[in-house]
């Protein structure tokens, strides 16, 4: 091929991007299906061959990703996500701000020694969790903790394929270009010669998110999931029941029994839960005998108007949010269920006063259906009958545990996972093996990951069945028919035709001009190509062109090295590539938010160059 003249190819290449582009922005296919879409037409046009075509789906990044989601499952699984997403509302509480900085800096932490794929994979899930708990869409955090584990790779040399490349490609031109460097010796950068940029690029994404960011991000609302105890009671039983609250008791009420302060019977409020010492001991299922105190935390349901009549006489406070019970009120640990009682069931002709039914089952009962009756006050002294609707708050493990008694059938299905608590220590083994392998022994991160996925699988911390529902294929095949488009985009000279025509057409500008336009240049491939192709074809053009002007050729490699980073625009990348469906983002939101993270990361990038290069 001809330097500086188009071939067919290239134009097969060029209409295909524009074409999956359109798509992205229409939203006319889905996002996976415009991946299959470019599997299929690049073999089909005879750009590439069909085993290059299909390439992806073996590459070493989707792999990662699904080694990596079935090991997130299995964390899961086994609580700890749970935990972390607690610790995290514990030391920084319920401000959206401050959680979505201390996360994102987390991710951004873990991404500057892994990839930024696996850190983000793996963090993904707390994030959800926190978000869920706070009651807001994770959609406003998914994207920032995305977009600063790209930036994360920033951080050191090892933290992304680029930068890892770096010294390799730099000494590779060095040897080929002794007249233009004079002679010199080379000396490759350090560590944490990327450091300080990193940092800059770093603390602007989070304050882009915060002050600006955030505005743009989808606005969406969290929609109560099936089996949520707000959403049943307020579609099912209405203000009859009413919703979940938080108390807390003032220092000088007297301390009472539930049964000498008759709150059902007064106030139509049932109390699910009590905390004491500060929310270290709890009672999830209260009796009459149970004791309220000075200083305890009460988790109640009932109607709004009721809780503010109960608290009004009681002197107690209504909490805004959910805090010592958060994590018990989470959607996957509780919620409400109905269960009917049997022909001949033990329940039948008892109250549950006699069977003393929360202390048995650790489940509150909230009402009687009887027909078109609805019993609330004497729930605990009415005489069950067949065919009684009894309407129940508890965790999902007892409502388990309560099924199987057969005296009572659940009418919902129970939602969430059984958790396996008992194999923390096994589930965070294979996790850190898995890291041990990739970055102690430098095995490829895809069979380091695999590894620990496998290990999940086998000790049955996670069940294969559960482990491939964990993987969502969606991300999978949008990834696997990118890369091809991206190899088509490097191999037929596209991007080197580009780069060509682009640096002529800037002549001969100054040092900090010409490195803003390899910037732009080497963002922009990275964006349809891999970062890794942008700067093995970016180094040489970026380093050739900064010798000829005198300008130091390694701040120009570094400068493509770093820029391979900004690639926030569209999903192309595969982290946002994997945050895109859990978040429920469309290209559009990429493209909103990215472009003005986009010009900050230039922005911060030229003016670190200048003040620490130039």
């Amino acid at each position: 091929m001809e330097s500086g003249v188009i071939t067919t190819d290239m134009m097969v290449v060029f209409f295909l991007l524009g074409l999956a582009i359109f798509l992205f922005v229409t939203d006319l296919l889905r996002v996976d299906l415009v991946g299959l879409l470019m599997m299929v037409l690049l073999p089909l046009t005879g750009v590439l061959s069909a085993e290059q075509a299909i390439a992806g789906l073996s590459s070493n990044a989707v792999v990662s990703i699904i080694a990596v989601m079935i090991i997130g499952a299995g964390l899961n699984k086994t609580g700890i996500m749970n935990e972390v997403a607690a610790q995290i509302i514990k030391v920084v509480g319920h401000s959206e701000n401050r959680i979505l900085a201390v996360i994102s800096l987390t991710v951004a932490f873990i991404s500057s020694f892994m990839q930024n794929i696996g850190a983000a994979a793996l963090f993904m899930p707390a994030a959800i969790r926190v978000s869920r708990q706070l009651n807001f869409s994770p959609s406003r955090v998914l994207m920032p903790m995305g977009f600063c584990a790209i930036i994360g790779g920033c951080l050191t040399l090892v933290g992304s394929s680029p930068l890892i490349m770096l010294n390799d490609l730099m000494q590779g031109w060095w040897a080929n270009n002794q007249s233009a460097v004079h002679n010199q010796t080379f000396v490759p950068f350090k560590l944490f010669k990327v450091t300080p940029i990193g940092i800059a690029l770093l603390v602007s994404s989070i304050l882009y998110f915060i002050f600006l960011g955030k505005r743009l991000l989808p606005s969406t609302s969290v929609e109560l999931q099936e089996g949520n105890a707000d959403k049943r009671l307020q579609e099912i039983y209405g203000e009859e029941v009413g919703r979940s609250y938080e108390l807390s008791v003032p220092a000088f009420f007297p301390s009472h029994t539930l049964g000498e302060l008759e709150i059902r019977p007064k106030y139509h409020v049932t109390i699910v839960g009590i905390a004491k010492n500060n929310g270290y001991q709890k009672e999830l299922a209260p009796t009459k005998d149970s004791l309220i105190e000075a200083g305890d935390i009460l988790w109640v349901i009932s109607a709004e108007k009721n809780i503010s009549r109960l608290a009004e006489e009681q002197g107690w406070v209504v909490k805004e949010e959910h805090e010592v019970f958060a994590e018990e009120n989470y959607p996957d640990e509780s919620g409400i269920v109905e269960g009917v009682v049997i022909p001949h069931s033990n329940l039948s002709q008892h109250t549950m006063e006699e069977l003393q039914f929360r202390h048995l089952f650790q489940v509150n009962p909230l009402a009687i259906v009887r027909g078109d009756l609805i019993i609330m006050d004497a729930i605990n002294v009415t005489e069950l009958q067949q065919g009684d609707t009894i309407l129940m708050q508890g965790r999902w493990k007892q409502f388990r545990l309560l099924a199987d008694q057969m005296d009572i059938v659940i009418i919902n299905d129970i939602p969430g996972e059984e958790l396996k608590p008992e194999r923390k220590r096994c589930a965070v083994f294979f996790l850190l093996m898995a890291l041990t392998l990739a970055l102690g022994f430098e095995v490829k991160l895809s069979i380091a990951l695999l590894t620990g996925a496998l290990g999940m699988i086998l000790t049955k911390i996670i069940p294969a069945d559960r482990a491939y529902e964990a993987v969502d294929w969606r991300t999978v095949f949008l990834l696997s028919g990118l890369i091809p488009l991206g190899t088509a985009f490097e191999i037929t000279g596209t991007a080197a035709f580009i780069a060509e025509k682009t640096l002529a057409a800037v002549g001969t500008p100054g040092p900090l001009l010409l490195l803003l336009v390899i910037a732009l240049l080497t963002s922009s491939f990275s964006l349809v190509a891999s970062n890794v192709g942008a700067v093995v074809l970016m180094v040489p053009l970026a380093m050739t062109m900064a010798s000829t002007i005198g300008a130091d050729p390694m701040v120009a490699a570094l400068v493509v090295a770093v820029s391979a980073s900004n690639t926030f625009i569209l999903p192309t990348h595969q982290v946002n590539a994997l945050i895109m469906r859990a978040g429920n983002y469309r290209t559009m939101d990429y493209i909103r938010t990215g472009l003005g993270m986009s010009v900050i990361f230039v922005g911060v990038l030229m003016l670190c160059v200048k003040f620490m290069f130039l």
